[in-house]
């Protein structure tokens, strides 16, 4: 077990901070929102190895890890309907352009 988590914690960190890299980094609003997907299985991963135990994955953790699941789902087809709206209108989804679009 302890080699399990040797090897699934540093993925964990590893998928959230490329994450939070593509939040920060990239100007694209889709990429933004695929970064926040990367960020959430990374923290569902974390979830999963925690709850880890000697005869199995806790079901509490299981269930913490679908619940994170079903939201990220629901949160990422909102944010796509989102920017097809926003590329429909303004024609762009850079962010940079669209900060412009200010009162």
């Amino acid at each position: 077990m302890n080699e399990l988590l040797q090897l699934y914690i540093p993925a964990s960190i590893l998928l959230i901070a490329m994450g939070i890299y593509c939040m920060a980094a990239k100007r694209d609003l889709i990429k933004i929102v695929l970064g926040i997907e990367i960020m959430t299985s990374g923290v569902n991963l974390n979830l999963i190895v925690m709850g880890l135990g000697s005869n199995g994955v806790d079901a509490l953790a299981q269930s913490m890890a679908l619940i994170s699941m079903t939201i990220g789902a629901c949160v990422a087809a909102v944010a796509l309907s989102i920017i097809i709206n926003t590329f429909r209108h303004y024609g762009t989804t850079d962010v940079r352009k669209l900060r412009r679009l200010r009162w």
